[in-house]
């Protein structure tokens, strides 16, 4: 298992959790590990399997081990119960129940199919792998990524409002990738206003990436009619400035992995309220003295109330060179367990 979460962790974070997993042969040695790479993308086991098959492996007989119950529905891949079924393993342990009404049930299906299951192996340590996308599921909200494009003292533009490019051509490819696989991507009113941003996924050639994120804008002040973020109607108007007002309403249609892109009073209020489930910082080598500040007020008087967060080595590390920036990510200092539903209605799983 201690293998299958150190797979997991080659995932990305988002609308789905980090899974890992691993094929035993019956002697006990590893035949193929697997991890899932985002939604829309195979599923742990199966990955594990087609590695193994791949590499020639018998698996009549095997073991798998997987972080996460495997799923026991069709969403936009198959049930991995399926699949299990299909490469004839034997047995099943994996480390703790999948949350999700519709995704859950693979324990039993794998049962009555004849194949033994053990849960609760590493259980611990599995929770804490995926904290924030339990408390996402159990709250019935989206997953949030906040990603801030800053310099060195923290400011996201100069004191003319300029603010293109702060970060580098590199940087800005890897958002871009990052808005390809999210669901909605999210601003204030006055971000609009002054940037009057696209907030599309675009390809390194510029064209537009084959999936675009809902475009949101948070705020009371109206969205002009000319606005580059209204598009081509791929839009939404949430007239609030309460963040879990807003993460309500994307949830109820159809968001589960959201991007706050800012500005600074928006991304202060998420942080604020304790939002936030990722952390994405573009860190630029600039120095501008003045400007506009990254993050507005976060309600911290005194350093023991400072917002703690810990480094996250998922998705490739917790700090990476991309050309003359550094891209650091993080989440949350860990949180209570959840407490969650008995059941769910929400789409998901892994």
């Amino acid at each position: 298992m201690a293998a299958a979460l150190t797979a997991a962790y080659t995932g990305v974070r988002g609308a789905n959790p980090l899974v890992g997993s691993v094929i035993l042969d019956a002697a006990g040695s590893v035949l193929a590990s697997g991890h899932h790479r985002g939604a829309g993308t195979p599923h742990a086991e199966v990955d594990a399997i087609a590695r193994a098959l791949a590499a020639g492996a018998e698996l009549a007989g095997t073991t798998i081990i997987v972080t996460l119950e495997p799923c026991n529905h069709v969403g936009r891949t198959g049930p991995c119960t399926q699949a299990i079924i299909d490469a004839g393993i034997s047995r099943v342990v994996y480390a703790v129940d999948d949350p999700h009404d519709r995704a859950s049930g693979g324990a039993a299906t794998l049962r009555a199919a004849g194949i033994e299951v053990r849960s609760g192996l590493m259980a611990e340590e599995a929770r804490k792998l995926n904290n924030r996308w339990f408390d996402a599921v159990s709250r019935r909200r989206p997953f949030v990524t906040l990603h801030l494009a800053q310099t060195l003292d923290s400011r996201i533009a100069a004191e003319d409002g300029t603010s293109q490019w702060i970060s580098c051509p590199e940087s800005l490819a890897d958002n871009h990738a990052l808005r390809g696989r999210i669901d909605a991507i999210l601003v204030g009113s006055r971000t609009v206003e002054i940037d009057n941003p696209r907030l599309t996924a675009r390809n390194l050639d510029g064209t537009d990436a084959a999936h675009q994120p809902l475009r949101a804008v948070m705020g009371l002040s109206d969205v002009p009619a000319g606005a580059a973020v209204r598009g081509d109607g791929n839009f939404m108007h949430l007239r609030t400035r309460e963040p879990g007002e807003a993460l309500a309403t994307l949830f109820d249609a159809g968001v589960r992995h959201l991007m706050v892109e800012g500005g600074s009073k928006v991304a202060g209020a998420f942080l604020q309220q304790g939002l936030v489930d990722e952390l994405i910082v573009y860190l630029a080598p600039t120095l501008l003295g003045s400007g506009t500040p990254a993050l507005s007020e976060l309600g911290v008087g005194t350093l023991s109330d400072a917002q703690r967060w810990e480094w996250d080595d998922a998705g490739g590390g917790a700090a990476i060179r991309l050309g003359r920036d550094l891209r650091l990510h993080l989440e949350p200092a860990a949180l209570e367990p959840a407490t969650l539903p008995a059941s769910d209605s929400a789409t998901g799983g892994h």
